[in-house]
């Protein structure tokens, strides 16, 4: 079954340093555009992360110091990036929780202003977990009757996402074949940021997730606390989470 799209959607994947959104880096990042006239585009880029590989990541992905050492950073191909997923939706696998989050702290690190305003994601790897509960490789052998060879690859791992998002369409009737859909399907709850630091509440207003004031509105420690905003500001917060703090409390001003 193919994608039934009103804009281009982008899958992608990133290999990176590590699992920490705030402060890790990539280190490899492939997107694979679909048209909604059904024409595609791909681009697979490494990125030298300007800090160091773990081995223990290396493990995985199999992409050393030495590989990126002449690649050119992230920062410079920002831009790049930006322009080739601006006008589409995104769809990953786990990209919910952890592909949109971190290329939304490179980007936004490098000067790019990103923003989910105008586009959904669907989160692959959230329909084959209500659905199946397995692991991306176990999903293309499942779905697609496939192995998936050079696991860890970004460009391998972008190319089962899709195809098995295709499959998963075919397989189950009641997914209907639309990327806002799709994306409610795979949305675990209501955040406000990538990090879930900021979610929404029953009467859909910002509250915190953590701390001190976990569960209270924002509007309500804005007001009542303003050095807990300049607090968040000045600390190690992903840079995402700060700008949706900001966002919220210039509406805030705004509306007085």
């Amino acid at each position: 079954m193919e994608l039934k799209l009103n804009k281009p959607i982008c899958f992608f994947d990133l290999e990176t340093t590590g699992i920490d959104i705030g402060k890790d880096r990539i280190v490899e990042i492939s997107i694979f555009k679909v048209f909604p006239n059904g024409n595609k585009e791909s681009k697979t880029w490494l990125v030298n992360p300007t800090i160091p590989i773990p081995p223990q990541t290396t493990a995985v992905h199999g992409i050393t110091d030495e590989k990126v050492a002449n690649e050119p950073t992230f920062a410079e191909l920002a831009q790049q990036v930006h322009n080739m997923i601006k006008d589409s939706d995104l769809g990953g696998f786990n990209s919910d929780r952890f592909d949109i989050p971190l290329l939304a702290e490179e980007l936004l690190r490098a000067g790019v202003d990103f923003d989910m305003k105008n586009k959904v994601s669907v989160d692959v790897q959230t329909i084959f977990h209500k659905m199946e509960e397995r692991t991306l490789s176990a999903a293309l052998k499942f779905y697609c009757g496939k192995n998936l060879e050079n696991a860890h690859s970004a460009e391998a791992d972008t190319m089962a996402t899709y195809e098995i998002l295709k499959a998963q369409l075919d397989r189950y009737p009641d997914l209907e074949n639309d990327m806002k859909s799709l994306s409610e399907f795979t949305t675990r709850k209501k955040i406000a940021d990538f990090a879930g630091m900021i979610a929404f509440d029953q009467d859909n207003e910002e509250i915190f997730t953590f701390g001190k004031h976990k569960g209270v509105k924002v509007d309500k420690i804005l007001e009542t606390e303003p050095g807990y905003f300049s607090w968040i500001q000045n600390a190690d917060f992903p840079l995402y989470t700060k700008k949706v703090l900001t966002a919220i409390k210039l509406r805030k001003l705004n509306t007085k």
